[in-house]
Protein backbone atom coordinates (compact mmCIF):
# COMPACT_ATOMS: atom_id res chain seq x y z
CA UNK A 1 0.00 0.00 0.00
CA UNK A 2 1.03 3.18 -1.04
CA UNK A 3 2.00 5.59 1.47
CA UNK A 4 -0.25 8.27 1.24
CA UNK A 5 -2.78 5.74 1.66
CA UNK A 6 -1.69 5.00 4.75
CA UNK A 7 -1.25 8.54 5.89
CA UNK A 8 -5.15 8.56 4.84
CA UNK A 9 -6.59 5.78 6.64
CA UNK A 10 -4.00 6.82 9.48
CA UNK A 11 -6.13 10.21 9.54
CA UNK A 12 -9.26 8.81 9.25
CA UNK A 13 -8.67 6.43 12.12
CA UNK A 14 -7.50 8.99 14.74
CA UNK A 15 -10.67 11.03 13.72
CA UNK A 16 -12.79 8.26 14.25
CA UNK A 17 -10.98 7.63 17.71
CA UNK A 18 -11.60 10.88 18.66
CA UNK A 19 -15.35 11.26 17.57
CA UNK A 20 -15.69 7.97 19.82
CA UNK A 21 -13.98 9.26 22.91
CA UNK A 22 -16.02 12.91 22.85
CA UNK A 23 -19.13 10.53 22.57
CA UNK A 24 -18.24 8.27 25.20
CA UNK A 25 -17.68 11.18 28.03
CA UNK A 26 -20.53 13.04 27.22
CA UNK A 27 -23.16 10.07 27.43
CA UNK A 28 -21.59 8.88 30.33
CA UNK A 29 -24.46 9.44 34.09
CA UNK A 30 -23.17 12.41 35.89
CA UNK A 31 -24.01 12.29 39.61
CA UNK A 32 -27.09 14.70 40.42
CA UNK A 33 -27.43 16.65 44.29
CA UNK A 34 -30.28 16.08 45.75
CA UNK A 35 -32.24 19.44 47.03
CA UNK A 36 -31.74 20.22 50.96
CA UNK A 37 -34.83 19.07 52.73
CA UNK A 38 -35.02 21.88 55.00
CA UNK A 39 -34.75 24.25 52.66
CA UNK A 40 -38.76 22.66 51.24
CA UNK A 41 -39.58 22.66 54.49
CA UNK A 42 -38.82 26.10 54.97
CA UNK A 43 -40.30 26.99 51.79
CA UNK A 44 -43.87 24.77 52.61
CA UNK A 45 -44.23 26.87 55.95
CA UNK A 46 -44.03 30.03 53.87
CA UNK A 47 -46.68 29.43 51.38
CA UNK A 48 -49.05 26.98 52.97
CA UNK A 49 -52.18 28.78 54.34
CA UNK A 50 -52.53 29.05 58.38
CA UNK A 51 -55.74 26.87 59.45
CA UNK A 52 -58.26 28.63 61.06
CA UNK A 53 -56.73 32.02 61.05
CA UNK A 54 -54.19 30.86 63.17
CA UNK A 55 -50.80 32.60 63.49
CA UNK A 56 -51.98 35.92 62.51
CA UNK A 57 -50.96 38.48 64.90
CA UNK A 58 -53.67 40.49 66.64
CA UNK A 59 -53.95 44.46 66.31
CA UNK A 60 -51.98 45.93 69.69
CA UNK A 61 -54.54 47.81 71.41
CA UNK A 62 -53.88 51.65 71.10
CA UNK A 63 -52.68 54.29 73.57
CA UNK A 64 -55.20 54.51 76.50
CA UNK A 65 -57.80 57.48 77.14
CA UNK A 66 -57.53 60.23 79.89
CA UNK A 67 -60.51 61.55 81.72
CA UNK A 68 -59.58 64.58 80.74
CA UNK A 69 -57.95 67.29 78.73
CA UNK A 70 -54.29 67.08 80.40
CA UNK A 71 -55.64 65.10 83.45
CA UNK A 72 -56.60 68.70 84.97
CA UNK A 73 -59.15 70.48 86.00
CA UNK A 74 -59.64 74.84 86.62
CA UNK A 75 -61.75 76.04 89.45
CA UNK A 76 -62.73 79.48 90.41
CA UNK A 77 -61.76 80.40 94.28
CA UNK A 78 -63.34 83.30 95.16
CA UNK A 79 -64.43 84.73 98.75
CA UNK A 80 -62.53 85.81 102.00
CA UNK A 81 -59.25 83.77 100.51
CA UNK A 82 -55.71 84.91 100.42
CA UNK A 83 -55.23 84.52 97.00
CA UNK A 84 -58.64 84.12 94.92
CA UNK A 85 -58.69 83.69 91.39
CA UNK A 86 -58.38 80.61 88.73
CA UNK A 87 -56.71 77.56 89.85
CA UNK A 88 -55.62 74.70 88.25
CA UNK A 89 -55.97 71.56 89.87
CA UNK A 90 -54.99 67.72 88.81
CA UNK A 91 -58.23 65.72 88.11
CA UNK A 92 -59.96 64.28 91.46
CA UNK A 93 -59.23 67.09 93.17
CA UNK A 94 -61.49 68.14 96.60
CA UNK A 95 -62.33 71.25 97.77
CA UNK A 96 -59.41 71.32 99.98
CA UNK A 97 -57.13 71.28 97.57
CA UNK A 98 -58.84 74.11 95.99
CA UNK A 99 -58.19 76.03 99.51
CA UNK A 100 -55.07 75.35 99.73
CA UNK A 101 -54.13 76.24 95.82
CA UNK A 102 -55.69 79.61 97.33
CA UNK A 103 -53.42 80.41 99.74
CA UNK A 104 -56.07 79.00 102.31
CA UNK A 105 -58.73 81.25 104.15
CA UNK A 106 -58.52 84.71 105.76
CA UNK A 107 -58.59 84.49 109.50
CA UNK A 108 -61.75 84.02 111.06
CA UNK A 109 -63.25 82.86 108.26
CA UNK A 110 -66.12 80.36 108.88
CA UNK A 111 -65.53 76.94 106.48
CA UNK A 112 -68.81 75.35 108.27
CA UNK A 113 -70.46 75.43 104.75
CA UNK A 114 -68.19 74.25 102.66
CA UNK A 115 -67.87 69.96 102.26
CA UNK A 116 -64.21 70.07 101.71
CA UNK A 117 -64.02 66.40 100.91
CA UNK A 118 -66.32 66.50 98.17
CA UNK A 119 -64.69 66.09 94.63
CA UNK A 120 -64.40 68.96 92.42
CA UNK A 121 -65.73 69.24 88.75
CA UNK A 122 -63.89 71.61 85.66
CA UNK A 123 -65.36 74.95 85.81
CA UNK A 124 -66.73 75.25 89.36
CA UNK A 125 -66.63 78.24 91.33
CA UNK A 126 -66.35 78.20 94.92
CA UNK A 127 -67.33 80.58 97.28
CA UNK A 128 -65.30 80.70 100.41
CA UNK A 129 -66.88 82.67 103.29
CA UNK A 130 -70.38 83.32 101.18
CA UNK A 131 -73.22 84.89 103.36
CA UNK A 132 -75.44 82.44 105.24
CA UNK A 133 -78.10 80.83 103.12
CA UNK A 134 -76.12 80.50 100.17
CA UNK A 135 -74.47 77.69 98.66
CA UNK A 136 -70.89 77.92 98.85
CA UNK A 137 -69.80 76.31 95.37
CA UNK A 138 -71.74 76.37 91.68
CA UNK A 139 -70.76 74.25 88.92
CA UNK A 140 -70.21 75.02 85.25
CA UNK A 141 -74.17 75.45 84.71
CA UNK A 142 -74.75 77.94 87.18
CA UNK A 143 -78.20 76.23 88.56
CA UNK A 144 -79.10 78.89 91.41
CA UNK A 145 -79.80 81.73 89.36
CA UNK A 146 -81.02 79.87 86.33
CA UNK A 147 -79.55 78.23 83.15
CA UNK A 148 -76.76 79.68 81.15
CA UNK A 149 -79.09 81.70 78.22
CA UNK A 150 -82.29 80.52 79.73
CA UNK A 151 -84.45 83.74 81.82
CA UNK A 152 -84.14 83.90 85.41
CA UNK A 153 -87.19 83.67 87.88
CA UNK A 154 -85.60 85.80 90.46
CA UNK A 155 -83.06 88.13 91.48
CA UNK A 156 -79.64 87.10 89.73
CA UNK A 157 -77.39 86.52 92.76
CA UNK A 158 -74.11 89.38 92.21
CA UNK A 159 -72.28 85.93 94.73
CA UNK A 160 -72.70 83.05 92.39
CA UNK A 161 -74.01 84.20 89.08
CA UNK A 162 -71.67 83.48 86.14
CA UNK A 163 -70.34 85.51 83.45
CA UNK A 164 -73.51 84.17 80.91
CA UNK A 165 -76.03 84.76 83.63
CA UNK A 166 -75.15 88.66 84.67
CA UNK A 167 -74.69 89.17 80.63
CA UNK A 168 -78.88 88.85 80.48
CA UNK A 169 -79.20 91.60 82.48
CA UNK A 170 -80.46 94.52 81.02
CA UNK A 171 -77.20 96.90 79.73
CA UNK A 172 -74.94 94.33 80.90
CA UNK A 173 -72.24 92.80 78.23
CA UNK A 174 -69.62 90.30 78.13
CA UNK A 175 -67.27 93.34 79.07
CA UNK A 176 -69.36 94.69 81.98
CA UNK A 177 -69.89 90.62 83.38
CA UNK A 178 -66.28 90.29 83.70
CA UNK A 179 -65.86 93.67 85.69
CA UNK A 180 -68.53 92.35 87.89
CA UNK A 181 -67.06 88.65 88.43
CA UNK A 182 -63.27 90.70 88.84
CA UNK A 183 -64.75 93.10 92.21
CA UNK A 184 -66.09 89.87 93.53
CA UNK A 185 -63.52 87.80 93.64
CA UNK A 186 -60.98 90.57 94.69
CA UNK A 187 -63.52 92.02 97.74
CA UNK A 188 -64.54 88.40 98.66
CA UNK A 189 -68.14 88.54 97.25
CA UNK A 190 -70.86 91.59 97.50
CA UNK A 191 -72.35 92.34 100.93
CA UNK A 192 -75.08 94.85 99.16
CA UNK A 193 -76.97 95.93 96.00
CA UNK A 194 -75.25 99.06 96.57
CA UNK A 195 -71.73 97.29 96.27
CA UNK A 196 -72.33 97.40 92.61
CA UNK A 197 -71.85 101.44 92.02
CA UNK A 198 -68.23 100.88 92.74
CA UNK A 199 -67.76 98.43 89.73
CA UNK A 200 -65.84 100.00 86.43
CA UNK A 201 -68.65 100.94 84.05
CA UNK A 202 -71.80 100.80 86.05
CA UNK A 203 -72.93 104.51 87.15
CA UNK A 204 -76.17 105.80 88.53
CA UNK A 205 -78.54 105.68 85.67
CA UNK A 206 -77.35 101.53 85.01
CA UNK A 207 -77.50 101.12 88.61
CA UNK A 208 -80.86 102.33 88.73
CA UNK A 209 -81.87 99.75 86.09
CA UNK A 210 -79.94 96.80 87.68
CA UNK A 211 -81.23 97.36 91.53
CA UNK A 212 -84.76 95.47 90.85
CA UNK A 213 -83.02 92.34 89.30
CA UNK A 214 -80.25 91.59 91.53
CA UNK A 215 -79.12 90.82 94.66
CA UNK A 216 -75.84 90.38 97.16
Amino acid sequence: MESKSLAALAVVLITAAAFAAVHFWSARPHSVRAPDPVEEAAHARTSAPAPDGAGVPEPSPGPPTTTGPGGHIVVDVSGKVRRPGIHQLPSGARVADALRAAGGARPGVDLAGLNRARVLMDGEQIVVGAPPGLPATSGTGGDAAGGSGSPTTGPVSLNRATVEQLDTLPGVGPVLAQHIIDYRTQHGGFRSVDELREVNGIGDRRFADLQPLVGP
